[in-house]
């Protein structure tokens, strides 16, 4: 089985249990249902993601258990849903505001520059420098973590800020690396990387680094 097919069911999934937590717990507050919103649509637009323009690193075939294994880790996350709804915490409102703020700020840019590196890579391979990563080479997963960010952030619980602590350091992190790893096999790297941030966009660059740029373009 390919990977994504254990990510994208539970993608698929997070809606109706978080739905089902809320009747569970007969919680029908505020906070569940913008997290309902906000999760659960995030969900469904992952899988629309996928099947227009879909992640190639998903793409690779997994054994049964290996398959079994990536849902239940990528089910960490809903453990941030059950705190919120069992809890019966009501997270104020100008929490929910700067939540919901984040999440559109983490869907825009993790889905647009995903976009971005899909289409340009289908008809023109190479390193792609412009655009949204023209100051941050992984700015799609700087989006993500700004998406759970707020949803750790409705549930005002340490437990969900330590698992997407987890998920930066043993999948985001290490990915990234290799990624640089891979680019660096590009001759123009070096000046690209020079004006870039690993995760965070470097918007404030040395006369140096400027002048590198406008040499590359």
């Amino acid at each position: 089985m390919k990977a994504k097919y254990a990510i994208n069911l539970s993608k698929g999934l997070t809606f109706f249990f978080i739905l089902l937590l809320m009747f569970v717990y007969q919680n029908f507050t505020l906070g569940p249902w913008v997290y309902l919103a906000l999760h659960g649509t995030y969900g469904f637009l992952w899988l629309l993601k996928d099947r227009i323009f879909p992640d190639k690193q998903w793409e690779q075939f997994v054994s049964i258990p290996q398959g079994i294994f990536i849902f239940i880790v990528v089910n960490l996350y809903w453990i941030a849903p059950f705190i919120l709804i069992s809890s019966g915490t009501v997270p104020p409102l100008p929490l929910v505001a700067v939540a919901i703020s984040l999440n559109i700020f983490g869907v825009f840019l993790h889905f647009v520059s995903d976009a971005q590196k899909y289409y340009t890579l289908k008809y023109q391979k190479g390193l792609i420098t412009e655009g949204f990563f023209a100051r941050c080479r992984n700015i799609n997963y700087l989006g993500e973590i700004f998406i759970y960010t707020a949803f750790a952030m409705l549930t005002q619980h340490w437990l969900p800020f330590l698992i997407i602590g987890g998920f930066i350091s043993t999948v985001f992190i290490p990915n990234m690396l290799k990624k640089d790893k891979s680019l660096s096999r590009y001759s123009e790297f070096d000046d690209y990387k020079n004006r870039s941030g690993l995760l965070l966009p470097k918007l404030f660059l040395s006369s140096v680094s400027q002048q590198q740029e406008k040499t590359v373009i």
